[in-house]
């Protein structure tokens, strides 16, 4: 796939990791007052518990819901067109994602790779639609 040619934009863990839902962004959720942000509240509050532990972070990470955000308002991520490559050879990293973001390498740059998300911005937008809804 990263060799098809095709335009591709990589969201990394890296950058969903900074997406924390911390206790101060569930409130403004859980205070829009509708079922919508109750749902999402409920369903982030019963979810986080694992992340919690396992981090020790203030916050749980949300993955899929910042690809849309991406979707949506691309400029609250920033990174840059670069390769990547998926390790084959080496038995200590074989499939790992090994991304050239200084252009060392000199292989063709064939993605666009996010590398940090604005934590405050993705929030903004998720708690402005949930306030669209019922």
């Amino acid at each position: 796939v990263l060799r098809s040619g095709a335009p591709i934009t990589m969201l990394p863990l890296d950058v969903t990791h900074q997406i924390q839902s911390t206790p101060e962004r569930l409130a403004a959720i859980q205070a829009l007052g509708n079922r919508a942000g109750k749902a999402v509240y409920d369903m982030l509050t019963f979810s986080e518990t694992f992340d919690l532990k396992k981090y020790g972070w203030s916050g749980a990470p949300l993955h899929d819901p910042t690809v849309i955000a991406y979707l949506l308002q691309p400029n609250l991520f920033e990174g840059r067109h670069c390769n990547v490559s998926i390790e084959t050879a080496s038995e200590l990293t074989v499939g790992m994602t090994v991304a050239d973001y200084w252009h060392v390498t000199g292989k063709v740059r064939n993605v666009n790779y996010l590398r940090n998300g604005n934590a405050e911005g993705f929030y903004a937008l998720l708690t402005e639609r949930l306030a669209r809804l019922p």
